[in-house]
């Protein structure tokens, strides 16, 4: 859920405006897991940008107190949300740590890097949300620490229908900064996309898995 509107689109414009998000309908993409997709989003890359990470950082800082309160920790998801999750934590001044997709394999075999306490109340930060897989691998790894899961805040989402499902399945409340929708309708406005691109956009979210250009 975007609880923002404002904030949506001025985070899709930033994000496309510094290629963290490219669109390209004629030439898709190939993600990792096979599926050809119009677009490619890498929230990573704002981390460069100084004016826009503090932009992201204070609306998520900002959102987890309007949602939340001042939780006991804030978590990021590994390894793209360490980044941003470490600026919102440090913007409320409270602890932080990551969460990696699974143990490591040496030493102490951690998968929760950081002090966390039976019990205490954690936001997760995430950097962008498509099957909610992996984000939901962490909060499972939460809960094993005994954790409190209060929600979870991403920067985007691509609003597929299986996170939805996933999420609700979990039991765990999603917000993000901006969606797809939010995307296309400033992509739109600024003249990023035409309105045959925005067509083919539109079709690809409906069914991503076996969309053919």
């Amino acid at each position: 859920m975007v609880l923002d509107k404002h904030t949506a689109k001025k985070t899709a414009e930033l994000l496309l405006q510094i290629n963290a998000i490219k669109l390209k309908p004629e030439n898709p993409f190939t993600w990792a897991s096979g599926w050809k997709s119009p677009i490619y989003c890498d929230n990573r890359i704002l981390l460069s940008y100084p004016i826009i990470r503090n932009f992201v950082k204070d609306e998520m800082a900002k959102q987890v107190e309007t949602l939340y309160g001042k939780p006991d920790v804030i978590a990021g998801v590994a390894t793209g949300a360490i980044g941003m999750g470490a600026l919102v934590a440090d913007a409320l001044g409270l602890p932080f740590i990551y969460v990696r997709p699974q143990p490591k394999s040496h030493g102490r075999k951690n998968q929760i890097e950081g002090h966390l306490e039976a019990d205490q109340n954690v936001v997760v930060i995430e950097d962008l949300i498509s099957t909610g897989m992996s984000s939901l691998n962490a909060v499972e790894a939460l809960r094993s620490g005994n954790a409190n899961i209060k929600g979870m805040l991403a920067i985007f989402t691509y609003g597929f229908e299986i996170s939805k499902s996933n999420f609700e399945e979990k039991n765990i409340e999603l917000h993000t900064l901006s969606n797809y929708e939010f995307l296309i309708e400033q992509a739109l406005e600024t003249g990023y996309i035409k309105e045959d691109q925005s067509m083919t956009l539109t079709a690809w979210k409906k069914n991503p898995s076996q969309w053919q250009q």
